[in-house]
């Protein structure tokens, strides 16, 4: 049994940003209307300097959201300075329609000649994490580029997305391009740091104009390339729904003192017992017959002997399968909420007892899960009334979008990878363990789908608000294209295909 454990582990180390179920169709059936002739997605040389030029000028801009207080206000401001200078047919258009949110975060809105087609929504953030200068191979916000890719924070995380778009809409224009269907683009400044000035006021904005979307794509999700040891075939993640969260703080007072006559227990080591009763007991493993299992099952004809056959017969082997996946702290986080000890404060002086400790805690919510249940988890495991529970923030999990036949953003997102990436013929939706501004949204669709179209691979997976973050060149000038085809797309007639699928 020793390989096929194996075997089972490894794939589900896939499953690191979403849980997945497999599907094929031939695409979208759909009309080009007669008024709006299809532009090929070519590019010169020229355009393609330039749009490398443009995204490198924008990693140079040090956009960094420290703290949802503490922002660097100065970058953000020159950021919407920049856009303007360098997509002058973005901001120039009659039928485009800019407005500035929350101080630095930008909504346009682009209206469609055809109002009976509902609008919808791309998104990306302007902001971006902190990024020390130690270990980088250059600069972090140097934009640099060296031997094909450009360096740099935010070069995956997210001001390709911010770019790649109204780059893409910005060629179209130049093209006389007018789009049917009329959509918004949603720039968030604060992503990083919870959206609430950012994502949240553009979501309000739009609710009180009554505005509903056919579907919303945003960041996270991948084309997953080398994840999965025996699978030769690199598969695109479409991820229609993602983890809650909690940021909890746990606290205990006590009477202070001199260090020369403690107590029997002091705030410290109450509160240590409390965290380390956490991390000792884990939330219940959630693994049963959600949308993972159904993964598993499907993905199981990508495999040879005998992970194929372990997979298509979970009703036998899942027990085996959940206690393997959570003993990697990468699958882990597909099988259960996770629990994160990030903070922990006390102490005033060497020699006094100290009146207060606290400890934050961060956990990310499964779907199978609310925030009320797992806060009554944490009472019991805790199970000490003299550490006080504060909830700083939290959301409970964001349902899952529809992904059938019918679903017009994800069958648009389908047919898109596969004319874009046509070595890509597996599409799978899955679940984001991370958080975005889209949650902001929910409110205004139920189709929220995050897809970025990028190679993924274990590598710059690690990058990703790590060190040398980095792009390839050539996959910069395919994230323009798919958002080039995607438009486009958007605007054929609503005729979703029949859908078939694999097992």
């Amino acid at each position: 049994m020793a390989r096929p454990a194996v075997c089972a582990l490894a794939l589900a180390a896939v499953l690191l940003l979403g849980v997945a179920t497999v599907s094929r169709s031939k695409g979208l059936r759909g009309k080009e209307h007669q008024g709006t002739p299809r532009i090929p997605s070519q590019f010169s040389q020229e355009e393609r300097v330039a749009m490398k030029e443009a995204l490198k000028s924008a990693i140079q801009i040090p956009t960094v959201s420290f703290s949802p207080k503490e922002l660097n206000t100065t970058a953000l401001a020159e950021f919407g300075q920049y856009i303007r200078t360098v997509f002058p047919a973005v901001f120039k258009a009659s039928f485009i329609r800019h407005e500035v949110v929350g101080e630095y975060s930008h909504l346009f809105t682009v209206q469609g000649s055809d109002p009976s087609l509902q609008p919808y929504m791309l998104m990306a953030h302007i902001d971006v994490v902190p990024a020390p200068a130690e270990g980088w191979e250059v600069p972090p916000f140097s934009g640099l580029e060296r031997d094909g890719f450009i360096y740099g924070r935010g070069t995956m995380d997210n001001k390709n997305s911010v770019m790649a778009i109204l780059q893409a809409l910005e060629l179209l224009l130049i093209r006389n391009y007018v789009p049917r269907r009329s959509f918004f683009i949603a720039l968030g400044h604060d992503e990083e740091v919870s959206g609430t000035n950012g994502a949240q006021k553009i979501s309000a904005l739009l609710q009180a104009r009554g505005v509903q979307l056919a579907f919303i794509v945003d960041e996270c999700g991948f084309i997953l390339d080398d994840f999965i040891p025996g699978l030769k075939k690199p598969f695109a993640m479409v991820s229609v729904s993602e983890k809650g969260a909690i940021n909890l703080m746990l606290q205990v007072n006590m009477t202070p003192g001199h260090s020369s006559a403690p107590p029997k227990e002091t705030s410290v080591g109450i509160l240590a017992t409390a965290v380390s009763r956490l991390e000792q007991t884990p939330m219940p493993n959630m693994f049963g017959d959600g949308p993972l299992k159904i993964a598993l099952q499907q993905l199981a004809s990508e495999f040879s002997f005998p992970t194929n056959i372990i997979l298509r017969n979970l009703w036998l082997f899942w027990p085996l399968v959940s206690r393997l996946m959570e003993r990697n702290y990468i699958t882990n986080t597909l099988v259960r909420t996770t629990t994160a000890l990030t903070m922990f404060n006390a102490g005033l002086k060497v020699n006094v007892i100290p009146p207060v400790a606290q400890a934050t805690i961060n956990f990310r919510i499964h779907p199978e899960q609310t925030v009320r249940e797992v806060l009554e988890l944490v009472k019991n495991i805790v199970a000490d009334d003299r550490v006080q529970l504060h909830v700083l923030d939290a959301f409970d999990p964001l349902p899952i979008s529809p992904f059938d036949d019918q679903a017009l953003g994800y069958q648009l997102l389908r047919q898109t990878i596969q004319s874009v990436f046509p070595e890509v013929n597996i599409v799978t939706p899955g679940t984001c363990i991370g958080n975005t501004d889209s949650r902001h949204y929910t409110n205004l669709t139920t189709g929220i789908y995050r897809f970025n179209p990028i190679y993924l691979n274990p590598q710059n997976f690690r990058s990703i608000h790590g060190i040398n973050e980095k792009i390839p060149v050539q996959a910069y000038e395919t994230h323009v294209k798919f958002i080039f085809e995607f438009i486009q797309n958007a605007d054929r007639d609503e005729e979703p295909a029949p859908h078939l699928h694999e097992l």
